[in-house]
């Protein structure tokens, strides 16, 4: 699915027109980019939770050349999803098999 997808549905179900509900969820978007730049945590409940998290300096090894690569420490955006999320994910998967 892509956003393009996403705004269709939305759009739909809303009652939005599209250049509308396009600016909605690129605001959203924005909106969560911007305050994780900050380092702002996000919360969305039953959805799932944003944070920045600080990745440790490494020791990597290059598979080519088998030499050892030294990776820096560094901020990576992480989503963890909600319990109820996955839950339903999990039990609309099962139903599928």
């Amino acid at each position: 699915m892509t956003k393009a997808d996403i705004v269709d549905i939305i759009s739909s179900s809303v009652g939005l027109t599209k250049v509308e509900t396009e600016a909605v969820v690129n605001g959203f978007m924005e909106t969560v980019i911007d305050a994780m730049k900050r380092g702002e945590h996000i919360e969305l409940r039953g959805f799932g939770s944003f944070k920045v998290v600080k990745r440790a300096q490494r020791v990597a090894r290059n598979p080519k050349t088998n030499e050892e690569v030294i990776v820096p420490e560094q901020y990576a955006p992480m989503l963890k999803m909600s319990k109820d999320f996955k839950e339903a994910v999990n039990e609309s998967m099962s139903e599928k098999k």
